[in-house]
C-alpha cells in the first residue's frame, strides 16, 4: 500500500528520488502535511532548503526549492543552515526560522526568512543572536497567534522564546531549562500541547551518534518544568534516532501524534533515513511506540491500544 509508513527507511518522494527532508519541520495546511527539510544532497553545507507535501506522511511529492543558498554571507554555500522550521503567520505569510552556522559551529544563530506561499520561495531577512545569546539546534512552537522559539544554547542552556509579533526576532525569554544534572539544555527541541500539558522534547549533546531522548513537561510554557524521561525503551538511543519533531494529527475531535526523528549517517548525510512512528501521551508521560511498518489510518487504534496494555 502507498501509504505504509517504514520506520527507519528513507524518503522516497513521488519523483523515485530520495525526499531531503532532514532535521525536518511539518505543518498541517489544509488537507495536506508539508515539511522543509535540509537539503543535504551535496553534503553538510548548505545547498538548500527542500519542500514537501503530503497527505498520509508516507507519500511525498516534492514542491521545490523553499530556500537557496546565496552567493555569500549567512545562507552561502560555505554556511551550515539546519533545522528548518515554519510557522504561517496571523496574516496569512509564511515565516522559516534556522540554525544558521559556520562550518566550525562558532557563529551560532537564528535565521529568517519569509514568503507567501508555504512551498516559497522564501526571501532570507537576516539572522540574530537572541538576546546575545548563542543559538544552534532550533524548534518552534504556536498558541493563540503568538510564536515562540525553542533554541539551544550551550553556555546557558535551552531557552524558550517569545518572538516579536512579525515573529522576525525574538522578544524576551519564556523559560531556560536545563538537564537534571544542570549540566546544559538538551538539543532538538519541540514542544507540543496536550490535555493541558506543554510536551518539551530534547536530545543530548551527542554529535551525529544518537541518545536516549528525552521528554519534560509543564503546565505553562513558563515553567516550572518537570524531571526529563525517556520517551523510548532506556538504551535503545530512541530507536536509533533524533528528535525532529512532533506532529499533531487530529482525528475526529481528539488529537493524536506522530514522533518524526533522524537517523543520522555522518558520512552519507544525504541518504539519513527517518524513524515515523506513534508516540502516547498523557498525563505528563510519552511513550514512543515502535512498529515495523504502519500507516496513518490506524493512528487512533494504535495509541488507543497501547493505552489499554499500560492500563
Amino acid at each position: 500500500m502507498a501509504d505504509i509508513i517504514k520506520p527507519g527507511a528513507t524518503f522516497v518522494d513521488t519523483d523515485g528520488n530520495v525526499a531531503q527532508l532532514h532535521g525536518v519541520g511539518i505543518q498541517r495546511l489544509g488537507d495536506r502535511f508539508y515539511a522543509w527539510g535540509e537539503n543535504k544532497a551535496a553534503g553538510s553545507t548548505f545547498t538548500a532548503v527542500s519542500c514537501y507535501s503530503s497527505g498520509d506522511l508516507a507519500t511525498w511529492r516534492h514542491e521545490g526549492e523553499a530556500l537557496t543558498a546565496a552567493h555569500e554571507g549567512d545562507i552561502g554555500p560555505d554556511r551550515i543552515v539546519e533545522r528548518p522550521k515554519v510557522l504561517q503567520h496571523p496574516d496569512g505569510h509564511f515565516v522559516m526560522i534556522l540554525h544558521v552556522d559556520s562550518d566550525d559551529y562558532s557563529f551560532a544563530r537564528v535565521g529568517y526568512a519569509t514568503a507567501d506561499a508555504p512551498e516559497g520561495p522564501f526571501r532570507y531577512v537576516g539572522s540574530e543572536r537572541p538576546l546575545g545569546n548563542l543559538s544552534r539546534d532550533i524548534g518552534v512552537f504556536q498558541e493563540d497567534g503568538v510564536g515562540y522559539l525553542l533554541s539551544e544554547d550551550r553556555d546557558n542552556g535551552l531557552h524558550i522564546y517569545r518572538l516579536a509579533a512579525d515573529y522576525l526576532s525574538v522578544e524576551s525569554v519564556v523559560a531556560t531549562t536545563l538537564k537534571d544534572d544542570r549540566s546544559h539544555g538538551y538539543e532538538s527541541p519541540t514542544v507540543i500541547k496536550y490535555d493541558g500539558l506543554y510536551y518539551l522534547f530534547g536530545s543530548d549533546l551527542t554529535g551525529w551518534a544518537m541518545n536516549d531522548n528525552k521528554v519534560s513537561t509543564s503546565p505553562s510554557l513558563a515553567g516550572p518544568w518537570s524531571a526529563w524521561s525517556d520517551i523510548a525503551p532506556p538504551g535503545s538511543a530512541t530507536f536509533q534516532s533524533q528528535v525532529s519533531v512532533v506532529v499533531p494529527v487530529e482525528i475526529g475531535d481528539d488529537t493524536r501524534f506522530v514522533y518524526v526523528g533522524d537517523r543520522w549517517i555522518k558520512d552519507d548525510l544525504k541518504s539519513s533515513p527517518a524513524v515515523v512512528l506513534p508516540i502516547e501521551l498523557g498525563e505528563g508521560e510519552a511513550r514512543l511506540l515502535w512498529r515495523d511498518e504502519w500507516a496513518l489510518s490506524e493512528l487512533a487504534d494504535l495509541t488507543a491500544q497501547s493505552s489499554r496494555e499500560r492500563t
